[in-house]
């Protein structure tokens, strides 16, 4: 069935390019389309957008149309000159013109001028307005010298500045990953300071606002501006007191965690010290995007592929013939959606794994390094512990499946379900979604345990599952200002990408708008942002995994030393207690 979608067949059930054998009941089945390699639709405008194909008759001809053929006397003349014949086959070049059945059987005119797909055989119109009738609204919107004209003009013209900031915003991410040990601290800090004098500062205004309103009720209002004003206080009041409740709880819980946020600092230090030590760490998204892409390519092939199996079907209403897909073949797109899913999840795994295997050999070798620890996590990965991998990819997989399902029904149902039971499909689709970043997080820690121990998945989710339960103030301490911090360094990378644009921009003044440029490159600096710095959280955790197992096992005394660094080495941090 690769035929069927390499070269294409007509609405006759005759694959194009080959001989094709009698398909009984379909009078213009049978032919010898030897010479005839191309798919040539009739009407290639007239496309059904909810069944995602064109509600046009296909022909096989020898050559598309390169120029416009307006009348039928200029179809007479393409097929006399080329002998690609453009109407039915059962209608001849010289009856183009006074057969009664003309406008069925043959194309839609004007004839645009099309050109062949590369591989695949089709004649496609080069002309985009063709498609007019479908995007109607959106081309007289555009062509009436629009706003949107003018910023894809503008998108078009700044596309060399475009790519020179897409290429900072790679630049700014790789060099803040190692700098980012320096300036942890003081970003630390700040986010203190702030929550500080911002919980303090919020809750001494709420009580001058309840002792303001305190002294406004008095006996000269009106009974209705009373009860207003008694209400506005008692609300203040309360507000004011949940507000004394929440500082007080902040406070104490900053004061007896700050050692705890002491770790944090010291953990990103040490981050920054593993990518100078490991700096083909940096290329990890490289090779896992490539990867990605690969498979991705390969799942829509053979999607394609599946779309073109199947057993050729005449249509009652039209008499023309379709290909479906019957029997087993039609629960292989399921199969392959599946495939989607667990395979993305089994590869964004193994980068997980790489990085954990490198950074555990990092921290727990004394002597010299190995020369090439990244390349030997990935021998390591493929040796042992693939297996591990697939395991952890299809648990996410056994939770997003359900997750996707549900808010596909939600997308179909929505304006039709009543509140409830959109309340209830929500409620299952966050419950779901937390569900899966929880596992994708013990999944990660379960590779840096298999890494460590070279123990199989579920005893090492077992264990990871112990020590980070055992440190379980450490743990939020880590995801909460680590994240915070990881986010600045996000937001600090798109706001310099950002600032540079806008500089480059206005110097070329010759650019109208730069709204969608600088959305473009303001989108693409977080997805880079976002890819590097999720490699910098995951030696994060590694390494307090790391940590914690070094503490729980290790003392400090002759024959029990620390594996950690000296920034690590913080006083009075009983780990495997709390």
């Amino acid at each position: 069935m690769a035929a069927l979608l390499i070269s294409g067949y007509d609405s006759y059930g005759n694959t194009c390019g080959q001989k094709n054998a009698k398909i009984p009941g379909i009078e213009l089945s049978g032919h010898d389309h030897t010479s005839r390699k191309y798919v040539f639709f009739l009407d290639p405008c007239n496309i059904d957008i909810l069944r995602r194909k064109m509600k046009s008759v296909a022909l096989c001809v020898s050559k598309c149309p390169d120029a416009e053929l307006k009348t039928y006397e200029d179809l007479t003349k393409f097929s006399t000159a080329n002998g690609s014949d453009l109407c039915s086959y059962d209608v001849q070049p010289n009856m183009y013109s006074s057969h009664p059945n003309r406008v069925t059987k043959c194309p839609t005119l004007p004839v645009h001028p099309s050109a062949s797909l590369p591989v695949f055989h089709r004649c496609i119109p080069v002309d985009i307005s063709c498609y007019a009738k479908f995007a109607e609204a959106f081309i007289t919107f555009v062509s009436d010298n629009s706003v949107v004209h003018r910023v894809i003009a503008g998108v078009m013209t700044s596309k060399d500045i475009i790519m020179g900031l897409c290429l900072l915003a790679l630049v700014l991410s790789l060099i803040l990953m190692v700098v980012i040990r320096y300036i942890s601290v003081v970003l630390v800090w700040i986010l203190t300071a702030v929550v500080v004098v911002g919980s303090i500062g919020g809750t001494g205004i709420l009580w001058w606002l309840y002792v303001d309103h305190s002294k406004s009720v008095n006996a000269s209002l009106t009974a209705l501006e009373l009860e207003v004003a008694k209400d506005n206080q008692k609300a203040l009041l309360i507000y004011a007191i949940a507000a004394t409740v929440f500082t007080v709880i902040l406070l104490l819980l900053m004061f007896f965690m700050r050692k705890r946020v002491a770790l944090t600092i010291a953990l990103f230090h040490v981050a920054g010290k593993v990518f100078t030590h490991l700096p083909l760490l940096a290329l990890q998204p490289f090779w896992t995007f490539l990867t990605l892409m690969l498979f991705w390519v390969y799942w829509i092939t053979v999607l394609l592929f599946l779309g073109s199996a199947g057993l050729s079907e005449q249509m009652n209403e039209t008499g023309l013939v379709e290909f479906k897909m019957d029997g087993p073949l039609q629960y292989m797109v399921w199969y392959h959606a599946v495939g989607l899913i667990w395979i993305s999840e089994f590869i964004l795994a193994c980068q997980q794994m790489t990085v954990a295997g490198a950074v555990v050999t990092y921290y727990f070798t004394r002597s010299e390094m190995p020369f090439t620890p990244i390349v030997s996590s990935v021998l390591r990965l493929m040796r042992y512990h693939l297996g591990t991998v697939v395991k952890g990819a299809f648990i996410i997989t056994l939770v997003e499946i359900p997750r996707l399902i549900l808010t596909y029904i939600h997308s179909q149902l929505k304006g039709k379900e009543n509140a409830c039971a959109r309340c209830m499909l929500k409620a299952c689709i966050c419950c779901l979604w937390c569900l899966e970043k929880c596992l994708t997080y013990l999944n990660m820690n379960a590779y840096t345990a298999t890494a460590i121990n070279s123990t199989n998945f579920c005893t090492s989710a077992r264990d990871a599952l112990f020590i980070l339960a055992e440190n379980a103030l450490r743990v939020a301490a880590i995801n909460s200002v680590g994240d915070f911090v990881l986010f600045l360094g996000k937001v600090l990378i798109v706001s310099c990408t950002a600032f540079a644009g806008v500089l480059a921009l206005n110097y070329q003044r010759e650019y109208t708008v730069w709204v969608l440029p600088l959305i473009i490159v303001c989108v693409f600096s977080f997805l880079v942002a976002h890819c590097f710095l999720s490699i910098f959280e995951i030696v994060v955790d590694v390494l307090f995994l790391c940590f914690a197992i070094d503490t729980k096992y290790n003392d400090g005394s002759p024959g029990r030393e620390y594996y950690m660094d000296k920034a690590l080495m913080v006083r009075d941090f009983p780990i495997h207690v709390l």
